[in-house]
């Protein structure tokens, strides 16, 4: 009988990150290493991969992105891991290059066999991706997890970073929520959990999205990932130095099973991170009265592999394939309000 991958797990993907105010706590005060001017984008900008310039007109785009089994198919775990590990380079307006595995494996107990089955799945998305896998380091450990370790380049004059947000600017995201609600469900045993169409999400590229938000001129970049649409448009809102309103009607569920999930009154598909984001944007974020309560989770469900989120000129918003969900105001930078 094949081992289920996430009863080995503490957490489920991108949910088993350390929440975002703990880690802001931990890591005050930790020196970024040596200054350079050639530092972009560095250690202290809450930014999705780190950048560098190494000429007028090239600059490497570095970023490492790990987690737990989020899915039971070893194969689909790879997929869906590789493919959020890219997502941090084409959140910065870069093309993705190169990668290096990241395996943590209990290989005694599992077997080569299932670990093979996730390199591979990680291998035939960096394929689809044109990335080169071109090595990587393993550890034994009795919780699996896998990532990648990835190189990007992009023209140091345009790079995407959260920080170029302006007031009027209209909010797009790429990609549906609900991962985080899903894998929780499915792991408490709710029947109803839609896998299929979350796997379906989790597994598609970043890479046209980046393109396409380019191309439209937009003024910041990040993506949806494990501290929630409302976690991550906080970090773009405060880098911008603006606020941001939030259409929670607007917000797209994978599937509109997800909101019955999150509607439970024994909130059994709620992920433990969803709730930390919650907590934490209690700091930032307003709800009027009328919101519902799904959707007060859904706006804060720990995402795994989501889309990206673009603020761009509202005239051009029909150029990047994506719902929009809002739009960034003047006001108290970093404040969110969700209506």
């Amino acid at each position: 009988m094949a081992v289920q991958l996430t009863s080995l797990s503490h957490g489920a993907g991108c949910g088993c990150k350390l929440g975002a105010e703990e880690l802001s706590t931990a890591l005050r005060g930790v020196s970024a290493g040596r200054p350079s001017r050639d530092v972009l984008v560095g250690f202290g900008d809450s930014d999705d991969a780190g950048v560098y310039r190494m000429s007028d007109e090239l600059a490497i785009v570095q970023t490492v992105d790990f987690f737990t089994p989020i899915v039971d198919d070893p194969f689909d775990f790879g997929r869906i891991a590789a493919t959020n590990a890219l997502s941090d380079v084409y959140a910065m307006g870069a093309v993705a290059l190169s990668a290096l595995n990241l395996v943590a494996f209990p290989l005694e107990s599992l077997g080569e066999e299932v670990l093979r089955s996730i390199l591979s799945g990680g291998a035939a998305v960096c394929e689809a991706a044109g990335v080169s896998i071109i090595g990587g380091h393993s550890i034994d450990d009795p919780e699996p997890k896998y990532g990648l370790a990835v190189c990007g380049t992009v023209h140091p004059d345009r790079v995407l970073t959260n920080a170029g947000g302006r007031a009027g600017d209209a909010l797009v995201l790429t990609k549906p929520l609900g991962a985080g609600a899903v894998t929780t469900a499915v792991k408490r045993g709710l029947p109803e959990a839609p896998l299929a169409e979350a796997i379906e999400v989790m597994t598609v590229l970043n890479r046209e999205a980046s393109a396409a938000a380019i191309s439209a001129g937009a003024h910041a970049l990040t993506d949806v990932t494990g501290f929630g649409l409302l976690g991550h448009l906080h970090e773009l809102t405060l880098a911008s130095g603006v606020a941001a309103e939030i259409d929670a009607a607007a917000v797209p569920p994978i599937a509109p099973a997800v909101l019955d999930l999150l509607g439970r009154a024994d909130e059994a598909a709620v992920a433990g991170g969803t709730r930390r984001n919650r907590a934490h944007a209690d700091g930032f974020a307003t709800f009027a009265d009328g919101v519902a309560e799904p959707l007060r989770w859904l706006v804060c469900d720990a995402m795994t592999s989501g889309g990206l989120l673009a603020a761009l000129p509202s005239a051009r918003v029909g150029e990047l394939p994506g719902t929009v969900v809002g739009q960034l105001t003047d006001g108290p930078r970093g404040t969110i309000s969700v209506g």
